[in-house]
Protein backbone atom coordinates (compact mmCIF):
# COMPACT_ATOMS: atom_id res chain seq x y z
CA UNK A 1 0.00 0.00 0.00
CA UNK A 2 2.84 2.60 0.64
CA UNK A 3 3.83 2.05 -2.64
CA UNK A 4 0.70 2.39 -4.17
CA UNK A 5 0.43 5.96 -2.26
CA UNK A 6 3.80 6.61 -3.88
CA UNK A 7 2.40 5.94 -7.35
CA UNK A 8 -0.41 8.51 -6.53
CA UNK A 9 1.60 10.96 -5.85
CA UNK A 10 2.66 11.29 -9.43
CA UNK A 11 -0.68 12.46 -10.48
CA UNK A 12 -0.50 15.13 -8.65
CA UNK A 13 -1.71 18.41 -10.35
CA UNK A 14 -3.43 15.98 -13.59
CA UNK A 15 -6.33 14.88 -12.43
CA UNK A 16 -8.05 17.66 -10.61
CA UNK A 17 -10.42 17.48 -9.33
CA UNK A 18 -10.65 13.52 -9.60
CA UNK A 19 -8.33 12.06 -6.85
CA UNK A 20 -4.98 10.92 -6.53
CA UNK A 21 -4.92 7.23 -7.03
CA UNK A 22 -2.41 4.47 -6.92
CA UNK A 23 -2.64 0.09 -7.18
CA UNK A 24 -0.25 -2.07 -6.93
CA UNK A 25 -0.84 -5.85 -7.82
CA UNK A 26 0.94 -8.49 -5.73
CA UNK A 27 0.96 -12.31 -6.78
CA UNK A 28 3.23 -14.94 -4.43
CA UNK A 29 4.69 -11.84 -2.51
CA UNK A 30 6.40 -10.37 -5.83
CA UNK A 31 4.83 -7.10 -7.53
CA UNK A 32 3.43 -8.03 -11.19
CA UNK A 33 1.60 -4.78 -12.11
CA UNK A 34 1.19 -1.41 -11.25
CA UNK A 35 -0.22 1.69 -12.15
CA UNK A 36 -1.60 5.22 -10.87
CA UNK A 37 -4.42 8.05 -12.21
CA UNK A 38 -2.13 9.94 -14.55
CA UNK A 39 -4.39 12.43 -15.88
CA UNK A 40 -8.19 13.69 -15.94
CA UNK A 41 -10.20 11.77 -17.99
CA UNK A 42 -7.39 9.37 -18.30
CA UNK A 43 -7.57 5.19 -17.27
CA UNK A 44 -8.37 4.94 -13.58
CA UNK A 45 -4.90 3.47 -11.51
CA UNK A 46 -6.74 0.00 -10.77
CA UNK A 47 -6.81 -0.48 -14.59
CA UNK A 48 -3.62 0.18 -15.66
CA UNK A 49 -1.81 -1.79 -12.99
CA UNK A 50 -4.20 -4.91 -14.23
CA UNK A 51 -3.22 -4.07 -17.56
CA UNK A 52 0.06 -4.16 -16.59
CA UNK A 53 -0.25 -7.58 -14.72
CA UNK A 54 -1.74 -9.23 -17.44
CA UNK A 55 -2.56 -13.43 -16.87
CA UNK A 56 -0.91 -12.81 -13.89
CA UNK A 57 -3.76 -10.98 -11.99
CA UNK A 58 -5.30 -14.52 -11.78
CA UNK A 59 -5.57 -15.11 -8.40
CA UNK A 60 -3.51 -12.20 -7.41
CA UNK A 61 -3.99 -9.63 -4.41
CA UNK A 62 -4.66 -5.46 -5.17
CA UNK A 63 -3.83 -2.66 -3.18
CA UNK A 64 -5.70 0.58 -4.14
CA UNK A 65 -5.40 3.65 -2.50
CA UNK A 66 -9.06 4.67 -2.97
CA UNK A 67 -12.11 2.44 -2.99
CA UNK A 68 -12.66 1.42 -6.77
CA UNK A 69 -15.80 3.06 -8.80
CA UNK A 70 -18.75 1.07 -9.25
CA UNK A 71 -20.28 4.06 -12.11
CA UNK A 72 -19.63 5.12 -15.10
CA UNK A 73 -17.79 8.41 -15.79
CA UNK A 74 -15.25 9.59 -17.98
CA UNK A 75 -14.32 5.83 -17.32
CA UNK A 76 -15.98 1.76 -17.32
CA UNK A 77 -16.13 1.13 -13.66
CA UNK A 78 -13.38 -0.56 -12.17
CA UNK A 79 -14.85 -3.39 -10.26
CA UNK A 80 -15.89 -4.87 -13.44
CA UNK A 81 -12.81 -4.52 -15.24
CA UNK A 82 -11.50 -6.18 -10.85
CA UNK A 83 -13.95 -8.83 -11.40
CA UNK A 84 -13.40 -9.69 -14.73
CA UNK A 85 -9.52 -10.16 -13.97
CA UNK A 86 -9.77 -12.91 -11.37
CA UNK A 87 -8.21 -10.66 -8.60
CA UNK A 88 -8.61 -12.61 -5.07
CA UNK A 89 -8.31 -10.26 -2.60
CA UNK A 90 -8.64 -6.15 -2.76
CA UNK A 91 -6.92 -3.77 -0.11
CA UNK A 92 -8.17 -0.75 0.28
CA UNK A 93 -6.67 2.37 2.14
CA UNK A 94 -10.06 4.20 2.46
CA UNK A 95 -13.39 4.45 1.17
CA UNK A 96 -14.75 7.11 -1.74
CA UNK A 97 -16.64 9.82 -0.04
CA UNK A 98 -18.29 10.07 -3.85
CA UNK A 99 -21.82 9.70 -2.77
CA UNK A 100 -22.18 7.40 -6.03
CA UNK A 101 -19.42 5.12 -4.81
CA UNK A 102 -19.06 5.25 -0.63
CA UNK A 103 -19.30 1.48 -0.08
CA UNK A 104 -20.79 0.17 -3.41
CA UNK A 105 -17.78 -0.37 -4.75
CA UNK A 106 -16.71 -2.64 -1.91
CA UNK A 107 -20.16 -4.24 -1.53
CA UNK A 108 -20.36 -5.04 -5.31
CA UNK A 109 -16.65 -6.71 -5.20
CA UNK A 110 -17.57 -8.70 -2.17
CA UNK A 111 -20.90 -9.98 -3.54
CA UNK A 112 -18.47 -10.99 -6.56
CA UNK A 113 -16.80 -13.42 -4.28
CA UNK A 114 -13.60 -10.88 -3.45
CA UNK A 115 -12.07 -10.12 0.38
CA UNK A 116 -11.73 -7.00 0.75
CA UNK A 117 -10.30 -5.48 3.57
CA UNK A 118 -10.39 -1.92 4.15
CA UNK A 119 -8.80 0.81 6.11
CA UNK A 120 -4.69 0.10 5.38
CA UNK A 121 -2.83 2.98 6.08
CA UNK A 122 -6.29 4.90 5.73
CA UNK A 123 -4.53 7.85 7.60
CA UNK A 124 -2.23 8.82 5.00
CA UNK A 125 -4.51 8.19 2.25
CA UNK A 126 -6.78 10.51 3.40
CA UNK A 127 -4.18 12.96 3.67
CA UNK A 128 -3.14 12.77 0.13
CA UNK A 129 -6.45 13.51 -0.98
CA UNK A 130 -7.81 16.25 1.35
CA UNK A 131 -8.76 18.48 -1.94
CA UNK A 132 -10.98 15.52 -2.94
CA UNK A 133 -12.48 14.66 -0.11
CA UNK A 134 -13.58 18.10 0.64
CA UNK A 135 -14.75 19.42 -2.74
CA UNK A 136 -16.65 15.69 -3.40
CA UNK A 137 -18.77 16.47 -0.86
CA UNK A 138 -19.31 20.11 -0.24
CA UNK A 139 -18.59 21.38 -3.95
CA UNK A 140 -16.17 23.67 -2.37
CA UNK A 141 -12.54 23.83 -2.75
CA UNK A 142 -9.94 22.90 -0.15
CA UNK A 143 -8.24 25.91 1.52
CA UNK A 144 -4.78 26.18 2.20
CA UNK A 145 -3.31 29.60 4.08
CA UNK A 146 0.10 29.85 2.94
CA UNK A 147 3.06 32.46 4.19
CA UNK A 148 6.69 32.98 4.52
CA UNK A 149 7.40 35.06 7.84
CA UNK A 150 10.33 35.66 9.79
CA UNK A 151 11.04 34.72 13.28
CA UNK A 152 9.42 36.98 14.59
CA UNK A 153 6.62 37.20 12.32
CA UNK A 154 7.00 39.53 9.95
CA UNK A 155 6.64 39.29 6.24
CA UNK A 156 8.46 41.85 5.15
CA UNK A 157 10.86 45.03 6.27
CA UNK A 158 9.12 48.22 6.99
CA UNK A 159 10.16 49.32 3.56
CA UNK A 160 8.39 46.73 1.71
CA UNK A 161 10.84 44.47 1.08
CA UNK A 162 9.91 40.76 1.10
CA UNK A 163 12.09 38.97 -1.37
CA UNK A 164 13.21 37.33 -0.49
CA UNK A 165 12.25 35.82 3.54
CA UNK A 166 12.50 32.12 2.67
CA UNK A 167 15.22 30.06 1.46
CA UNK A 168 14.98 28.26 -2.26
CA UNK A 169 14.35 25.15 -0.79
CA UNK A 170 11.48 26.79 0.45
CA UNK A 171 10.57 27.88 -2.79
CA UNK A 172 10.93 25.08 -4.81
CA UNK A 173 8.31 23.30 -2.07
CA UNK A 174 6.03 26.37 -3.09
CA UNK A 175 6.27 25.69 -6.72
CA UNK A 176 5.59 21.64 -6.15
CA UNK A 177 2.05 22.87 -4.15
CA UNK A 178 1.07 25.51 -6.97
CA UNK A 179 1.77 22.04 -8.98
CA UNK A 180 -0.35 20.56 -6.86
CA UNK A 181 -3.28 22.63 -5.96
CA UNK A 182 -6.44 23.63 -8.75
CA UNK A 183 -5.60 27.64 -8.09
CA UNK A 184 -3.33 30.04 -6.78
CA UNK A 185 -4.48 33.57 -5.00
CA UNK A 186 -2.95 36.69 -4.18
CA UNK A 187 -4.66 40.18 -3.18
CA UNK A 188 -3.79 43.06 -5.47
CA UNK A 189 -1.14 44.76 -2.92
CA UNK A 190 0.77 41.92 -3.81
CA UNK A 191 0.39 42.40 -7.48
CA UNK A 192 1.49 46.21 -7.07
CA UNK A 193 4.09 45.45 -5.01
CA UNK A 194 6.04 41.97 -6.24
CA UNK A 195 4.24 41.89 -9.25
CA UNK A 196 4.51 38.48 -9.14
CA UNK A 197 3.69 35.43 -12.12
CA UNK A 198 2.18 32.79 -9.93
CA UNK A 199 3.31 30.10 -12.24
CA UNK A 200 4.67 26.39 -10.87
CA UNK A 201 8.29 26.64 -12.02
CA UNK A 202 9.25 22.88 -11.44
CA UNK A 203 10.07 20.25 -13.52
CA UNK A 204 6.99 18.95 -15.50
CA UNK A 205 5.15 21.05 -13.84
CA UNK A 206 1.62 22.59 -14.62
CA UNK A 207 0.10 26.08 -13.64
CA UNK A 208 -2.56 26.68 -11.80
CA UNK A 209 -5.46 29.08 -12.01
CA UNK A 210 -4.61 32.64 -10.69
CA UNK A 211 -6.88 34.85 -8.53
CA UNK A 212 -5.97 38.28 -8.01
CA UNK A 213 -8.64 39.99 -5.73
CA UNK A 214 -8.90 43.58 -6.84
CA UNK A 215 -12.48 45.47 -5.67
CA UNK A 216 -12.04 48.48 -7.36
CA UNK A 217 -9.91 47.09 -10.62
CA UNK A 218 -6.17 48.57 -9.95
CA UNK A 219 -4.20 45.91 -11.50
CA UNK A 220 -1.64 47.06 -13.76
CA UNK A 221 -2.59 46.02 -17.57
CA UNK A 222 1.28 45.37 -17.36
CA UNK A 223 0.94 42.92 -14.85
CA UNK A 224 2.81 39.47 -15.40
CA UNK A 225 -0.05 37.39 -14.46
CA UNK A 226 -2.08 39.21 -17.36
CA UNK A 227 1.12 38.37 -19.76
CA UNK A 228 2.43 35.28 -19.52
CA UNK A 229 0.32 32.69 -22.28
CA UNK A 230 0.12 29.80 -20.00
CA UNK A 231 -2.93 27.78 -20.98
CA UNK A 232 -3.78 28.52 -16.84
CA UNK A 233 -6.16 31.54 -16.92
CA UNK A 234 -5.91 34.33 -14.79
CA UNK A 235 -9.28 35.45 -12.80
CA UNK A 236 -9.73 39.18 -11.25
CA UNK A 237 -12.53 38.90 -8.87
CA UNK A 238 -13.86 42.13 -8.30
CA UNK A 239 -16.59 44.19 -7.29
CA UNK A 240 -19.05 46.67 -8.71
CA UNK A 241 -16.50 49.35 -7.78
CA UNK A 242 -14.39 48.45 -10.65
CA UNK A 243 -15.19 50.94 -14.17
CA UNK A 244 -16.17 49.32 -16.65
CA UNK A 245 -13.34 49.87 -19.00
CA UNK A 246 -10.89 48.56 -16.87
CA UNK A 247 -13.00 45.06 -16.84
CA UNK A 248 -13.08 45.52 -21.05
CA UNK A 249 -8.92 46.70 -21.15
CA UNK A 250 -8.79 43.17 -18.75
CA UNK A 251 -10.95 41.10 -21.27
CA UNK A 252 -8.95 42.12 -23.80
CA UNK A 253 -5.96 40.75 -22.28
CA UNK A 254 -7.41 37.41 -21.59
CA UNK A 255 -8.18 37.97 -18.08
CA UNK A 256 -11.67 36.64 -17.18
CA UNK A 257 -13.47 39.17 -14.38
CA UNK A 258 -15.57 37.92 -12.41
CA UNK A 259 -17.81 40.70 -10.89
CA UNK A 260 -18.73 39.30 -7.29
CA UNK A 261 -21.33 40.78 -4.33
CA UNK A 262 -18.63 43.35 -2.03
CA UNK A 263 -18.22 42.58 2.01
CA UNK A 264 -17.34 45.56 4.24
CA UNK A 265 -15.94 47.17 0.43
CA UNK A 266 -14.10 43.99 -0.69
CA UNK A 267 -15.00 40.58 -2.14
CA UNK A 268 -16.81 38.64 -1.29
CA UNK A 269 -14.47 35.61 -0.06
CA UNK A 270 -17.44 32.76 0.55
CA UNK A 271 -19.07 33.88 -3.16
CA UNK A 272 -15.57 33.34 -4.22
CA UNK A 273 -15.01 29.98 -3.50
CA UNK A 274 -18.34 28.79 -4.11
CA UNK A 275 -17.55 30.48 -7.95
CA UNK A 276 -14.55 28.43 -8.06
CA UNK A 277 -16.31 25.70 -6.82
CA UNK A 278 -19.08 25.77 -9.59
CA UNK A 279 -15.93 25.76 -12.04
CA UNK A 280 -14.34 22.70 -11.08
CA UNK A 281 -11.81 23.83 -8.89
CA UNK A 282 -11.24 21.31 -6.03
CA UNK A 283 -8.10 23.72 -4.22
CA UNK A 284 -6.81 27.34 -3.61
CA UNK A 285 -3.62 28.20 -2.03
CA UNK A 286 -3.70 31.62 -0.50
CA UNK A 287 -0.76 33.40 -0.89
CA UNK A 288 -1.78 36.78 -0.75
CA UNK A 289 -0.49 39.14 2.21
CA UNK A 290 -1.48 39.76 5.56
CA UNK A 291 -5.16 41.62 4.72
CA UNK A 292 -6.12 38.59 2.38
CA UNK A 293 -4.67 36.18 5.20
CA UNK A 294 -6.64 37.70 7.63
CA UNK A 295 -9.94 38.13 5.42
CA UNK A 296 -9.86 34.54 4.94
CA UNK A 297 -9.30 33.47 8.87
CA UNK A 298 -11.79 35.83 10.04
CA UNK A 299 -14.61 34.53 7.25
CA UNK A 300 -13.66 31.18 8.83
CA UNK A 301 -12.92 29.67 5.38
CA UNK A 302 -9.34 28.36 5.56
CA UNK A 303 -8.72 24.57 6.31
CA UNK A 304 -5.09 24.38 6.27
CA UNK A 305 -2.26 26.51 6.76
CA UNK A 306 1.38 25.79 5.76
CA UNK A 307 4.12 28.38 7.31
CA UNK A 308 7.57 28.67 6.13
CA UNK A 309 9.64 30.26 9.31
CA UNK A 310 12.76 31.11 8.24
CA UNK A 311 15.71 32.61 10.90
CA UNK A 312 16.06 35.55 10.30
CA UNK A 313 14.95 38.41 12.35
CA UNK A 314 13.23 41.36 11.23
CA UNK A 315 12.02 43.72 13.55
CA UNK A 316 10.37 47.57 13.19
CA UNK A 317 6.73 48.91 14.64
CA UNK A 318 6.01 49.71 11.33
CA UNK A 319 6.89 46.06 9.71
CA UNK A 320 3.99 44.11 8.47
CA UNK A 321 3.12 41.04 10.66
CA UNK A 322 1.79 37.65 8.75
CA UNK A 323 -1.67 38.27 9.77
CA UNK A 324 -3.60 42.11 9.42
CA UNK A 325 -7.26 42.66 10.52
CA UNK A 326 -8.27 43.53 13.39
CA UNK A 327 -7.31 40.20 15.09
CA UNK A 328 -8.75 38.55 18.19
CA UNK A 329 -9.77 40.55 21.40
CA UNK A 330 -8.83 37.57 23.23
CA UNK A 331 -6.03 34.69 23.64
CA UNK A 332 -9.37 32.36 24.04
CA UNK A 333 -10.64 33.94 20.43
CA UNK A 334 -7.27 32.62 19.06
CA UNK A 335 -7.38 30.29 16.03
CA UNK A 336 -6.47 27.12 16.85
CA UNK A 337 -4.64 24.32 14.93
CA UNK A 338 -4.91 20.88 15.12
CA UNK A 339 -2.53 17.71 13.47
CA UNK A 340 0.35 20.00 13.69
CA UNK A 341 3.55 18.57 12.32
CA UNK A 342 7.21 20.01 11.14
CA UNK A 343 10.14 19.82 9.34
CA UNK A 344 13.22 21.33 8.33
CA UNK A 345 13.85 22.70 4.78
CA UNK A 346 17.79 23.40 5.02
CA UNK A 347 17.05 25.99 8.15
CA UNK A 348 13.48 27.32 7.29
CA UNK A 349 10.81 25.51 9.59
CA UNK A 350 8.20 24.64 7.62
CA UNK A 351 4.75 24.42 10.36
CA UNK A 352 1.74 22.46 8.68
CA UNK A 353 -1.70 22.30 10.72
CA UNK A 354 -5.12 22.43 10.13
CA UNK A 355 -7.90 24.80 11.78
CA UNK A 356 -10.19 23.64 14.55
CA UNK A 357 -13.56 23.93 13.88
CA UNK A 358 -12.27 24.98 9.90
CA UNK A 359 -14.87 25.21 7.52
CA UNK A 360 -14.46 21.41 6.59
CA UNK A 361 -15.81 19.89 9.49
CA UNK A 362 -15.37 16.17 8.43
CA UNK A 363 -11.72 16.98 8.08
CA UNK A 364 -9.13 14.09 7.62
CA UNK A 365 -7.11 12.71 10.41
CA UNK A 366 -3.56 14.52 11.11
CA UNK A 367 -0.91 12.47 9.46
CA UNK A 368 3.12 12.92 10.07
CA UNK A 369 4.56 14.81 7.21
CA UNK A 370 6.44 12.06 4.58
Amino acid sequence: MRRALELAERGAGRVNPNPLVGAVVVKDGRIVGEGFHERFGGPHAEVLALDAAGEEARGADLYVTLEPCVHWGKTPPCVERIISSGIKRVFVAVRDPNPLVNGKGIATLREAGIAVTEGVLEREARKLNEPFFKFITTKRPFVILKLALSLDGKVATRSGESRWISNERSRELVHQMRNRYAAVLVGVNTILRDDPQLTARAAGARDPWRIVLDSRGRIPLEAKVLSLGSPAPTVVATTELMPQEKERALISKGARVWRLRARDGRVDLEELLVRLGEEGLDSLLVEGGPTVAAGFLEAGLVDKVVFFITPKIIGGEEAPGAVGGRGVEGLAEAWKLKDISVRMLEGDLVYEGYLQGGPWRGGPPGATLR
